[in-house]
């Protein structure tokens, strides 16, 4: 019984930790241009913006979840296996994680200017992974490995 409790807090874990790395991945890519995106699709009343809003983090989020599950699977076997329970384990692999999914293992194709564009949106993907790995950890990560 213990085990199948842990796996449901291990699977809502995951949704709630797509949801805040898909804001955190919204908010730092929209906030720049905020007015002029939203304008862009005739969308002046706060209303509108808020609901456009919370549309793209839940797609976000549904796409962040399909991609990311395999891999964060594995992730999550092998915190529970060994029993990782620090916040900053979730924190670092998460980062690490989102960076890997977004731009894949070769980062040397990606080198870019401190001021540029693509140092920005590195900066963002890691921000959301980190997100994403501390509310995992809230949710499930620090009780990993008690079911043994």
């Amino acid at each position: 019984m213990a085990v199948l409790f842990r796996i449901m807090m291990m699977f809502v874990g995951y949704v709630w930790a797509c949801i805040a790395a898909s804001l955190v991945l919204a908010l730092g890519t929209l906030t720049p241009q905020w007015n002029a995106f939203f304008a862009s699709f005739g969308l002046q009343s706060p209303q509108a913006q808020s609901t456009a809003m919370w549309t793209v983090v839940g797609l976000g989020a549904l796409v962040i979840f399909a991609i990311g599950l395999l891999p964060t699977l594995l992730i999550i076997v092998i915190t529970e296996g060994f029993a990782l329970r620090s916040v900053v384990i979730y924190g670092v692999i998460g980062g690490a994680l989102a960076l890997a999914m977004a731009y894949g293992l070769n980062f040397g194709d990606v080198i870019a200017a401190a001021d540029s564009g693509a140092a920005r949106e590195r900066e963002v993907f890691a921000a959301s992974g980190i997100a994403g790995g501390l509310v995992y950890w809230l949710f499930a990560g620090r009780k990993a490995g008690l079911w043994k």
